[in-house]
């Protein structure tokens, strides 16, 4: 079914949001959303989309004017939507000044980031700037930035000596504590770069923390084929997703200025962070343990891996015993329903969900998925099987061979490290060298997790993942 959106924005509403890492999932969730809220209240809140790396997304929607359709994947049916708020994509490296003239640009007063956890440039165990990163040093050194905080602290240098406020940096990346993270390596880069700055962006500078969630698989070649037939005409570009969406947002904007989000659905609170901690712990965390175990049993989707009855044990026992235990709910929020409603939605035979797609960025995923609740649970004496297990086939995943012998595309920045590392070692003894990672295990939790990781490596070297996950607590 098509939605042609018969309430449309102002169609000369001018552009408020320069959108750093315009992928699918933006797309597919915070432009809806800020369309829906130009709708309901008005504003001139349109969107510059910006690639940092590829012209593939520039190139598939400039043809088309930037419209694209946005495609609801439901249980019963789907339903696409058009979206028509997104008034350019620029690349940065082809035009770096394109872009540091729109961050500039005094209409602009939101920069929001899409740019995954290797886009911060940061060491994931300590949250702080890696100032030995290469984008960094380009930063540091070279004519025009390269990364993310590159652009944004140039950008901010600019509107600093143009006598125009800062805008607000609202980073949506499913990290912990993400606004404070956005706002540390920015502070850090500025610092490099002019302590005054730094001072600046600190006293008037706002980084509002959030919380996103909803599912978008990766777009395929059919599924472009089968929108075509769905709308009548050819997008090059459609996005597609699940019904559910959550998005939870500080309100905590430079000059209070924002599209009137709370009038659409979004959540505006005072701390994000049981929120936050919720759906890392709760969604994120098993999905990564049900993309790691799925694949190495080798179902090929999350749904798959919903469906077989010794994962749908083992997930359920996961959140039951090992995960809601370790969090403090949101006001409001009964985190077992929270937990029945994310099955649900694992379950949706409509959404292809690539456990290698959830499974790439591993080292930068894992600590706060999965290594938070653990260290947790290892200080409260509460055992952790699943969770040692979900370690586990992390690190056979990163060895670059599946349980029946063949290669694994392992998408990651350490992988060459890990690989190393694996092929270094024989049998459980990989455990220990995988532990020395520090930018994924802090020593001391490394020493810890070693006898339980271990043993639950050894359960998948003897017994295959599925057997393993029934081993420790599936059916």
């Amino acid at each position: 079914m098509s939605d042609a959106a018969s309430t449309r924005p102002p169609a000369d509403a001018g552009v408020g949001i320069v959108h750093l890492g315009i992928g699918a999932f933006f797309r597919a969730f915070g432009i809806p959303w800020i369309r829906e809220a130009m709708v309901a209240s008005g504003g001139d809140w349109g969107v510059v989309g910006v690639s940092l790396r590829s012209p593939a997304v520039r190139d598939q929607l400039k043809p088309q004017n930037c419209v694209y359709n946005a495609v609801e994947l439901g249980p019963d049916g789907e339903t696409a939507r058009q979206i028509d708020i997104l008034r350019d994509v620029l690349v940065a490296p082809e035009d770096p000044d394109a872009l540091l003239s729109a961050m500039v640009h005094p209409n602009v007063r939101i920069v929001s980031l899409t740019i995954t956890e290797k886009g911060y440039c940061h060491n994931p165990a300590t949250g702080k700037l890696d100032l030995t990163h290469p984008d960094i040093r380009v930063d540091l050194e070279g004519s025009f930035p390269k990364s993310a905080p590159g652009y944004i602290v140039r950008a901010l240098e600019l509107r600093r000596a143009a006598g125009r406020a800062p805008f607000t940096v609202l980073t949506c990346d499913n990290l912990p504590d993400n606004g404070a993270l956005a706002r540390g390596v920015i502070l850090d880069l500025a610092h490099e770069i002019d302590p005054g700055l730094a001072d600046w962006i600190r006293a008037k500078g706002r980084f509002p923390g959030t919380m996103v969630d909803r599912i978008v698989p990766a777009t395929k070649p059919e599924d472009i084929a089968h929108v075509e037939q769905l709308i009548g005409h050819h997008d090059a570009a459609p996005v597609m997703h699940e019904p559910f969406r959550q998005w939870v947002i500080e309100d905590d904007f430079v000059g209070s200025q924002r599209p009137d989000l709370g009038a659409v659905g979004v959540q505006l609170v005072a701390d994000v962070t049981p929120y936050e901690h919720m759906k890392l712990r709760m969604l994120n965390g098993t999905h990564s343990s049900m993309a790691y175990l799925g694949y190495l049993a080798g179902h090929e989707t999350i749904a798959e891996v919903a469906a077989d009855p010794v994962f749908a044990a083992f997930v359920k026992r996961l959140w039951r015993e090992e995960i809601i235990p370790a969090l403090d709910p949101p006001p409001g929020v009964d985190l077992q329903a929270y937990a029945d409603q994310l099955f649900a939605r694992y379950s949706n035979p409509a959404i292809r969900h690539l456990t290698w797609q959830i499974a790439m960025d591993g080292s930068q995923k894992l600590p706060q998925r999965i290594l938070s609740t653990l260290g947790e649970n290892l200080n409260a004496g509460r055992p952790s099987p699943g969770l040692m297990l979900a370690v586990a086939a992390w690190m056979r995943y990163v060895g670059g061979t599946d349980e029946r012998g063949n290669p694994i595309d392992v998408q990651d920045p350490l992988a060459a490290t890990l690989r190393k590392l694996s092929d270094g070692a024989e049998g459980t003894d990989k455990v220990r060298a995988l532990l020395t990672v520090r930018e994924v295990f802090p020593a001391e939790l490394a020493t810890r997790l070693e006898e339980g990781v271990t043993e639950a490596y050894g359960m998948l070297l003897a017994a295959g993942a599925r057997q393993a996950v029934a081993a420790a607590g599936g059916a």
